[in-house]
């Protein structure tokens, strides 16, 4: 069960199919997370990218405080038409793309002001760091743009000029990336 916690839908809960190969992000990680998104953006201003996305758990959270903006992305059909039904039961403007992630970020159209991955865990951190390097090498973040990729906690990244930060939740971890670290 996903629950949407603040914004025009806040405490308004969504099942997901059962079949949906996914792992939500938990509500302590993600209340978490829109407290410091909170303090840097502007919401209804931004324009977000949500690769993995899966339920669509963060695009939503995303529109209910009134983004308009958003991109998801994932490869798994049923994961995509999940999104699309949800958000046009929500009247949310919630753009999806069937897509290999990596392949999408070498031909992405646009920059973001925010980016969130949420890959599989098990992915390996090659794997990881491949998205972190197509972000930055095809220059897909604004200049004041966030980059943050949830994986577990036990998972040690490989450092990375544009490492922000680092913060865990529970078996979680959020590492957060920008140009300003880079400078």
């Amino acid at each position: 069960m996903i629950r949407i916690i603040s914004g025009q839908h806040k405490g308004r809960r969504i099942a997901a199919p059962k079949k949906l190969p996914v792992r939500p992000t938990t509500d302590m990680a993600k209340e978490s997370l829109f407290n410091i998104l909170g303090n840097r953006f502007y919401f209804k201003e931004i324009k977000v990218l949500d690769l993995y996305s899966g339920t669509g758990n963060i695009s939503y959270e995303f529109a209910s405080r009134g983004t308009t903006t958003i991109t998801a992305v994932d490869g798994h059909y049923a994961c995509v038409q999940f999104i699309q039904k949800t958000a046009q039961a929500f009247d949310f403007t919630i753009n999806t793309i069937k897509s290999d992630v990596l392949k999408f970020l070498k031909h992405s159209p646009g920059t973001y002001d925010f980016i969130f991955a949420d890959p599989p865990y098990d992915l390996a951190v090659s794997e990881f760091m491949k998205i972190i390097q197509l972000v930055f090498e095809h220059q897909l973040l604004t200049p004041d743009g966030l980059l943050v990729i949830e994986h577990a906690k036990h998972t040690k990244l490989d450092p990375h000029e544009c490492l922000e930060d680092s913060r865990h939740y529970g078996s979680s971890a959020f590492s957060f990336y920008s140009w300003a670290e880079a400078e």
